[in-house]
């Protein structure tokens, strides 16, 4: 990597990420360190999470987690992974567990991390039960929502500082969840967010949402760790209604997308240099009519469809060798701008 591709660039004269941070793999393993390792991921609606024994297994910069509620009440991240030969405490999401139980040996460990029982290890020489316990993560909720971090870079209340301003007379903690749909998507993780960064493409990519919002209202506000699109919305299209759409970002690789009486939420998960997986999770007020989800559910896939094809035709020529770095639109694309500066920022401060 070249250094001068991490030199701050002023909005105004600013160009994109080169093409070598979407192509080469060699940069996942930094990135592991510099991005995912330092941020605060989503894991979780609290509902999934809500009594003791609840689990929800997660992958955070190559380090398997299992968020689960204790005994006492209290939520705790584990590292997914037994102190006795790296066994799996949980293949997946479940409710209600007495304990943690590793999948390969049978140790066993109680909600609060500790050690409880390890099969026929009464020979082993200085052997002491009481001293293990699972690592753990940093986690906690944010109205509603779950989130974790290995090393977090900054409290979660300031990579969050000024969301819940901006959503008042909204209760998201009062939503439930309804449904997971995930699109895995042969393009890297970046580039997939940068789309998501940008009404510029709107009117060329989405013809149904470009209907629904107003681009000439169309702003973009930013934050140190996160950033805002919002717009009207066209109250006589779609099933939303008056009001506006509010789309977030939260860095590394969290949106929030809020429409009236819903909230979408987004992670994007690195798999390969070339592939990346996108979890939708669908939030409504428990009165939200079984139509009005199932017509919202459906717009949503219209539009990520046409997002899978343009992402996955971006990164073909990303990794064409043809292209060179291009200038950003500084009305349209100051999201992307603002993700890239943070890229940039991760990689300076972790090399």
């Amino acid at each position: 990597m070249a250094t001068q591709a991490l030199d701050p660039q002023p909005l105004g004269a600013a160009r994109a990420l080169p093409a070598s941070f979407y192509t080469d793999a060699g940069l996942m393993s930094s990135e592991r360190r510099a991005v995912f390792a330092r941020g605060w991921q989503l894991v979780a609606h609290h509902g999934q999470l809500a009594a003791a024994g609840d689990h929800v297994v997660a992958e955070f910069a190559g380090v398997p987690l299992i968020a689960v509620r204790g005994d006492d009440g209290v939520l705790r991240c584990f590292h997914n992974v037994c102190r006795h030969r790296a066994g799996p405490l949980a293949l997946c999401d479940g409710r209600g567990a007495k304990a943690l139980h590793c999948k390969y040996h049978g140790w066993t460990y109680r909600l609060d991390g500790s050690l409880r029982t390890a099969p026929e290890m009464q020979d082993a020489e200085d052997f002491d039960v009481a001293g293990i316990r699972l690592p753990q993560a940093a986690v906690e909720e944010w109205r509603g929502l779950v989130f974790a971090a290995l090393e977090p870079v900054a409290p979660l209340f300031e990579v969050l500082s000024g969301i819940g301003e901006r959503l008042a007379g909204r209760d998201l903690a009062a939503f439930e969840f309804d449904r997971r749909v995930s699109y895995e998507l042969a393009c890297n993780w970046k580039t997939y967010v940068d789309n998501f960064l940008e009404g510029y493409h709107l009117p060329h990519v989405h013809p149904s949402l470009n209907r629904l919002l107003d681009y000439r209202s169309y702003r973009t506000e930013l934050a140190e760790w996160h950033s805002l699109q919002w717009s009207p919305l066209e109250s006589s299209r779609g099933p939303y209604g008056q009001g506006d759409a509010l789309y977030y970002f939260v860095w590394p690789n969290t949106m929030l997308n809020i429409l009236p009486d819903r909230l979408q939420t987004n992670r994007v998960l690195p798999l390969a240099v070339d592939r990346c997986r996108v979890d939708f999770d669908f939030c409504y007020a428990p009165v939200t009519p079984r139509k009005f989800r199932e017509e919202d559910q459906a717009f949503s896939d219209e539009v990520q469809r046409e997002d899978v094809a343009i992402c996955e035709a971006v990164q073909r020529g990303l990794a064409s060798g043809s292209y060179q770095a291009g200038r950003l639109n500084p009305k349209r694309e100051s999201g992307v701008h603002h993700f890239h500066e943070l890229v940039r920022r991760a990689f300076r401060e972790t090399t």
